[in-house]
């Protein structure tokens, strides 16, 4: 049995040494030869003849066919080589070169070795072209064999290539693409605060919004409430729809959504904001010295770009906080094609949490609402309110080639309020509906090196829909519905390495119709316009080579045709822009900005406490009737330095603003309802100075305005500014380590001005009918100081190799600081003054969780 084994294992053995050795004679026969030196093997073999050129056959190499049969050789030489060999007997046969061949290639990193999926290949002098696959591999059918192909990406040479050349190479060759540097200027950017905010070199913000790390009472990234930790920008009323950048009002703030004029930008009355940020890839905020291509918005530019590249992998994500929950994903549908989206409701039709309780106490407490939740008797009084929100986006992202790229955007914004009061003896119903819808295109070219184009067009349409209904037979609806649709045109020529031109043209169609019904007594307005505003821009840009000078100088010329009497009243608006920045060391910079700039659309405030006392803004066309078209000039100065992990900047400006109302600017006294027009110059200073380092950053801010209108039919003529802050200090500090964040800080500023009744007797006016309150002088009086902190902190981990999550916290107003934010009055149904007070924001927790894969 001992015997059989030792004979088994040996067997074995010389099986498998004889397999390897056969395997190895087989490798050893199997080899690239010349094809001339293998077609003379074939002859001699096989007792035939060929006939060819030498010129065609000798470049070319082949891999020895293993077929055994010489009709199976030939074939397997046609498939390597894309020569056609014919049978003309059975000695001789003929070799010659096809006219169309099928050609594959793999494109390959030349210095990282790796593939390079997404090139574009083009056969020159036909329209045949394809793009490289995942792996940077391509194939290519019936293209003729004396062609060239010309081979593009991104970050890489041109390559220009003989399909023939390609064909005396082995199957499917490697080829080898350079990487192109292009040698850029030094670009100095200052990082505030935290990590992806920075001062561009134009004197811009940017937001980063995937890279922003944590802010005091901020656990998410929410673009509108970040800049307002930037020096010149707050909200007298702690809302994000009411941003208030250098003394003007919101509606001076142009905010643009992937090139979409939004008319509305709050969640819950203007407390948070409406745009989810988790796909929003920068925002950029503009103070002074625009850029000649935007219009609108006499104080500010906010322009908010969602992510524009292809994505070839999935990400998306998902959390919730106390308000609502939410959910974005990019999925890639091809090598060409992705579509990103996004999606947020609030809960707060179905969860009563503290933050929702603090925030509805807030946006209410001007109302019907919180007038009837304090009323001494409840027994007999039923309340119901069903209030919810919610935001809805999705992008279609197309790279037609490397050259062109199509974009198309859209967004739904939507707040809904139903509140229902029932007594003994009556019932009154509130709805409230405020919603916009936005579908915009875009189409990007670059024609050249040189020259390219961006194509973008948009419809827009906001809503703000409000009945009350009571059980006496009044009915009262009003709407206010803004319809936009535009076009723009803007064009990039590199006149030079220093020197960009850039021209334009934008055409805007805005309609606006305010309406108005009452049951009883009966009444009925309806006041519909619509506007045309035809702009042309120019522009030249201009950066040193050693980066010292970046100057940016343009003009801006705009045409405004009221479409309903088809008359001009602003024929010609001229508009220069000045942008000058100089770097005196490579620490110091200087920067000087000026700008023209007008808008046509406004928003009047509407003090009645109709629909609950909580949207009051109505959005208006400018007309030569009663409200003219706000024009704005602004200038300003200022100093930047920056060394190592120390920043600090100095800007002083003045700003002029013609043609406000007194019903645009929310006054509150004997002249809020009469409409005169006016103006109002800010002159100011603003001073920043933040040390930071990679665990700790640091900082404290300084605001000075002085803010005065001018009123020449008012008595009298000149007074403060209702946003007339003249001291606004705030003081930071944010701590990481390791996966850990946390932030802390105050805001500190001076109370803003309102107008108190006369004293005694003299304080109401009985002569008339109604009755009315007799004021002192406008704005004489200010407000008690304002002071409030916030906390907040994040926690990052890990879910697995493909997820990633983190938990937050924060509280506002941890002092529980009661900071009066505005006060007015009113007179009740005894003819008696009633004194309101709108109260900040109590002590508001929240907490968030997150994922993302």
């Amino acid at each position: 049995m001992r015997k059989h084994h030792n004979y088994a294992v040996i067997l074995i053995y010389l099986t498998l040494f004889l397999s390897s050795f056969l395997g190895r004679a087989q490798n050893d026969t199997i080899q690239i030869v010349p094809l001339i030196t293998y077609i003379g093997q074939l002859e001699q073999e096989n007792n035939v003849k060929f006939s060819y050129l030498d010129s065609d056959l000798r470049p070319i190499k082949i891999t020895t066919p293993t077929a055994i049969l010489l009709n199976e050789i030939l074939a397997d030489i046609e498939r390597q080589t894309n020569l056609n060999v014919s049978k003309l007997n059975d000695r001789y046969y003929t070799i010659v070169k096809n006219p169309l061949v099928e050609l594959c290639g793999i494109l390959i990193d030349n210095f990282e070795n790796s593939t390079i999926p997404s090139a574009t290949i083009e056969v020159l002098g036909t329209n045949k072209n394809i793009i490289t696959d995942g792996n940077g591999q391509f194939k290519l059918t019936d293209i003729p064999r004396d062609a060239h192909l010309v081979i593009n990406h991104i970050g890489y040479k041109t390559k220009y290539i003989s399909v023939e050349k390609l064909l005396t190479s082995t199957p499917c060759p490697v080829i080898p693409m350079t990487t192109n540097y292009e040698q850029l200027n030094e670009v100095v950017v200052y990082q505030f605060f935290t990590t992806g905010i920075n001062k561009e070199q134009d004197a811009s913000i940017s937001l980063n919004t995937g890279k922003i790390g944590i802010l005091p009472g901020l656990i998410e990234p929410d673009v509108l409430q970040t800049i307002q930790a930037l020096p010149g920008i707050k909200s007298v009323d702690e809302t994000v729809s009411d941003i208030n950048v250098r003394g003007g009002t919101n509606d001076q703030n142009l905010i643009l959504w992937d090139g979409i004029k939004m008319h509305q930008s709050g969640h819950f009355f203007g407390l948070i904001s409406a745009f989810n940020p988790y796909l929003i890839e920068e925002v950029t905020l503009i103070k002074n010295g625009t850029s000649a291509e935007y219009g609108d918005g006499v104080s500010s530019v906010i322009n908010i770009q969602t992510e524009n590249k292809v994505r070839q992998n999935f990400v998306g994500g998902t959390g919730f906080n106390l308000l609502s929950g939410d959910i974005f994903g990019h999925l890639p549908l091809s090598e060409k094609v992705s579509f990103q989206f996004s999606g947020r409701r609030s809960m707060t039709d179905f969860i009563k949490t503290p933050t929702y309780n603090r925030f509805f106490d807030k946006a209410f407490q001007d109302s019907e609402v919180a007038e009837n939740n304090s009323t001494e008797d409840t027994s007999i009084l039923t309340r119901n309110e069903d209030f919810y929100f919610y935001d809805v986006s999705g992008k279609i992202l197309y790279d037609i080639n490397n050259k062109h790229k199509a974009r198309l955007s859209f967004i739904h914004i939507n707040n809904h309020l139903n509140y229902n009061e029932t007594t003994e003896n009556e019932n009154q119903n509130s709805i409230l509906k405020q919603s916009n819808l936005s579908f915009g295109g875009s189409l990007e070219s670059n024609w050249t090196s040189r020259f390219n184009t961006h194509l973008n067009l948009y419809y827009t349409k906001y809503d703000l829909d409000a009945q009350n209904i009571s059980s006496e037979a009044q009915q009262l609806f009003q709407n206010n519905q803004v319809l936009e649709t535009a076009l723009k045109l803007t064009t990039h020529y590199k006149l030079h390495n220093t020197l960009q031109w850039l021209n334009g043209y934008q055409l805007n169609e805005t309609g606006i119709t305010n309406h108005t019904l009452v049951t009883q007594p009966a009444f009925k307005s309806s006041v519909k316009r619509v506007g045309l505003t035809h702009s042309l821009f120019s522009e030249l840009t201009f950066n040193s080579s050693n980066n010292k000078w970046f100057a940016r100088g343009g003009m801006r010329l705009n045409y405004i045709t009221d479409l309903k009497t088809f008359d001009t009243f602003s024929a010609i608006s001229l508009e220069p822009r000045l942008n000058v920045n100089y770097a005196i060391t490579r620490n110091l910079k200087v920067e000087m900005l000026g700008e023209f700039k007008s808008q046509t659309t406004n928003q009047i405030i509407d003090l009645e406490q109709n629909f609950l006392g909580i949207e009051k803004r109505r959005w208006i066309l400018s007309n030569e009737e009663t409200l003219p078209i706000t024009k704005s000039k602004q200038a300003s100065l200022g100093l930047n330095y920056e060394r190592n992990s120390l920043y600090l900047g100095l800007e002083g400006f003045y700003k002029k603003v013609d043609g406000v109302s007194t019903t645009t600017q929310g006054f509150q006294n004997k002249d809020q309802f009469n409409g005169e027009i006016g103006s109002y110059d800010v002159s100011g200073l603003e001073f920043l100075i933040n040390k930071k380092t990679k665990m700790y950053s640091t900082w404290l801010s300084y605001t000075y305005n002085y803010n005065n209108y001018y009123f020449q039919d008012l008595v009298p003529h000149k007074f403060p500014n209702n946003l007339d802050i003249r001291h606004t200090f705030t003081f930071a500090g944010t701590y990481t380590y390791k996966d850990f964040k946390v932030g802390l800080g105050a805001n500190y500023r001076t109370g803003k001005p309102y107008t108190q009744p006369l004293e005694g007797e003299d304080a109401i006016d009985n002569s008339t009918f109604p009755n009315k309150i007799n004021y002192a002088e406008p704005n004489s009086s200010r407000l008690s100081d304002y002071l409030r902190a916030d906390a907040s902190f994040i926690y990052h981990f890990t879910l697995g190799k493909q997820m990633k999550a983190s938990v937050g916290a924060s509280v506002l107003n941890i002092l529980n600081k009661k900071n009066i934010l505005n006060t007015y009055y009113r007179l009740n149904d005894n003819n008696e003054i009633e004194t309101i007070k709108q109260v900040s924001l109590g002590v508001t927790p929240n907490f968030s969780f997150r994922m993302n894969f």
